[in-house]
């Protein structure tokens, strides 16, 4: 290897700006602060999203088409809010255009992550695995969370990367295989949705209305969870990294909104379920992880 690398190595694959800090961005917080290597790899520049403040329309791809490169800078500044240094656009900033909602015109359109192969994206991200050999990868379940095509992409490219990194036949070196020890998927059980969602109602918040479980993704089954990464100290951080995310998240009165204006939590402790990996099998089926990291090998 050309660097020593951090005994405990975090890769995350997020779909969109924002993504990241809105499921992971305590867990990113925690581990950077603690001296993990934590690498985000985000698929695309965002460039079809909702904006939320007025004065920025003007960004939007119906009029001057520059809020891939407005959320760039965005999404610098929530990382440095999180205290994560390594940041990578898969295959480079604008590789590849965000696909937006599901059942839109644009999802097909030559560019888009939704319209890549997904063997050529996951190429794109097989060198980054093999450099940072991460023990952990975190991306969406197989809908993606609540079915955005990139959040489905995300999660394809994610696990054929992870499946290519470790295939001998695949690389030019044959030492440069690297195994992931674990993959999980962002989810948030129900019941902890449901109690987030009832509290925050409860204190108020200066939204027009509350969020519904329906309206939050990767809601799952209480015992599909199998870690729950405590960040609450870094409640503060994930706020300024939300709130750096202007464009697409409005963070007030201890809450946040996307821009359907619904008030949600900030949820600090983050929940994820073990889906795959080198040692996924040997990990009691039963337990709650407080450490993506638990037992892992350096």
């Amino acid at each position: 290897m050309s660097r020593e690398l951090p005994k405990r190595r975090l890769l995350l694959v997020h779909a969109h700006p924002d993504d990241e800090t809105i499921t992971t961005g305590a867990t990113m917080a925690r581990y950077a602060a603690e001296g993990a290597l934590v690498t985000l790899v985000t698929c695309t520049r965002g460039e079809e999203g909702e904006i939320i403040p007025p004065a920025l329309a003007g960004l939007g791809p119906g009029r001057d088409d520059r809020l891939g490169p407005y959320r760039e800078g965005e999404l610098a500044a929530a990382m440095r809010a999180l205290g994560v240094t390594d940041h990578r656009f898969l295959g480079g900033p604008g590789r590849f255009r965000d696909s937006g909602m599901s059942g839109l015109d644009v999802n097909g359109r030559p560019g888009t992550f939704w319209s890549a192969g997904v063997d050529e994206a996951a190429g794109l991200l097989v060198p980054v695995i093999r450099e940072v050999r991460p023990q952990v990868l975190v991306t969406y379940d197989p809908r993606g969370g609540y079915g955005h095509p990139d959040h489905i992409q995300a999660h394809r490219v994610a696990t054929r990367a992870a499946e290519l990194a470790a295939d001998a036949a695949y690389a030019a070196d044959p030492a440069e295989p690297w195994a992931v020890a674990r993959v999980y998927w962002t989810c948030v059980a129900r019941t902890a949705a449901e109690k987030g969602l009832t509290e925050l109602a409860a204190a108020g918040h200066p939204f027009p209305d509350t969020a519904t479980v329906a309206d939050l993704p990767g809601v799952v089954d209480d015992g599909e969870v199998t870690a729950a990464v405590d960040g609450g100290a870094y409640a503060a951080a994930k706020s300024r990294a939300m709130a750096a995310h202007a464009t697409q998240i409005t963070v007030a009165g201890g809450a946040f909104a996307l821009s359907n204006g619904l008030g949600q939590p900030i949820v600090t402790t983050e929940q994820f379920r073990l889906a795959g990996g080198a040692d996924a099998a040997r990990r009691d089926p039963g337990a709650v992880e407080t450490d993506l990291f638990a037992e892992v090998a350096a």
